[in-house]
């Protein structure tokens, strides 16, 4: 077990927060920008490293603060794509996952904002695992850090709100994290290379909207039809498609940002005419693209009830079906399943309790 007294980190501190700390420990405000700039930009672990403080200021902070709230426990890397995925712990003993997900243009970093998810969506293996607690900012931040230090901080084109929990259910510090990585002095990522990924809650989609950082928005959608989507994902008892869809095309018009919608295939469930003609209908009334995904296996998690009986849509029926969508000229694309061999695909992340 760690030491329970652990000190406050400085890690998933605005730049507004280090200024008024620096100024709260009697020293000038620009220290928070070059702290924020060792930490964010060149990676530092060590307040050793920050050699434009004072000898005696780097003492003082690492007396009173610490740079570290996870530690990286594991690293896979997939044989067969390049996937890799990274196993942290954080500071009271829980386990979350990240993963890198290289490409031909870009190399995206999938974050979790949660340890767990309460949602219990059927096809993924976190809603599974149950839910611990919301992760804070710092460990939201530190995925990106750790794995940045590892995989090249440069080589991490994107980031994506898309692995364990559910980022608007953790909204302020989700929010907080978005202003850290989108702010003017942290370079190299851009509002725009950006995705926050969610199941669905209107309220929080409408403030998310509302915040001015005009990220990019994913819903999770997977049918279109009330009954089968609650089949899939219970949190649509509480929030009907049509609900959600109202919050979703509200964050198209303030953002004036194209929405992803993200569409798992089941077999003989969300596949049909029918959903190819609702899907059709949906997207001709805004700005968007599908990503269509192939389900990947939960079966490490040993699931029972209706995710035991989930099956993949054949490929070939995803063709067909895409194919469908494509002739009523709505971009779509086939999400090629990366890092099945490591558990690290999409919906496929959990740490066993």
């Amino acid at each position: 077990m760690k030491n329970k007294k652990e000190k406050s980190t400085l890690k998933g501190l605005t730049i507004t927060e280090l200024q008024l700390l620096f100024k709260g420990i009697g020293e000038p405000k620009y220290r928070g920008e070059q702290v924020f700039n060792w930490m964010y930009n060149h990676l530092s672990t060590d307040f050793n490293e920050m050699l434009n403080l004072s000898k005696s200021l780097r003492e003082k902070l690492s007396q009173q603060f610490s740079l570290q709230s996870l530690e990286l426990i594991t690293v896979q890397n997939s044989p067969n794509t390049g996937t890799k995925k990274y196993l942290f712990e954080t500071n009271d003993n829980h386990k979350i996952e990240s993963v890198v997900i290289p490409e031909k243009e870009r190399n995206t970093l999938c974050i979790s904002t949660q340890v767990g998810c309460p949602l219990d969506c059927k096809f993924c293996a976190t809603g599974l695992m149950g839910y611990k607690r919301n992760l804070t900012a710092a460990e939201i931040v530190d995925q990106y850090l750790l794995a940045a230090k590892d995989y090249g901080k440069e080589n991490i084109t994107n980031i994506v709100y898309m692995g364990m929990g559910e980022p608007l259910l953790n909204f302020d510090t989700t929010l907080k994290t978005l202003s850290i990585f989108t702010s003017e002095l942290n370079k190299g990522l851009s509002r725009n290379r950006i995705t926050v990924s969610t199941a669905g809650i209107p309220g929080k989609i409408k403030q998310l909207a509302d915040s001015g950082l005009r990220v990019k928005l994913a819903l999770s959608l997977h049918s279109c039809f009330n009954d089968i989507r609650s089949k899939l994902m219970p949190v649509n008892n509480k929030y009907s498609v049509e609900e959600i869809l109202d919050a979703i095309k509200y964050y198209s018009r303030i953002t004036n940002t194209p929405i992803v919608f993200e569409y798992t295939m089941f077999n003989n469930l969300n596949d049909r005419e029918e959903d190819i003609k609702a899907l059709t209908k949906l997207c001709k009334q805004l700005s968007c693209k599908i990503n269509v995904i192939p389900f990947n296996s939960i079966a490490h998690m040993s699931p029972g009830g209706i995710s035991s009986l989930l099956e993949p849509t054949p490929m070939d029926k995803i063709v067909y079906f895409v194919n469908r969508l494509r002739e009523n000229n709505i971009t779509v694309m086939i999400r090629k399943t990366q890092g099945s061999d490591i558990a690290a695909a999409c919906g496929q992340l959990a740490v066993k309790y």
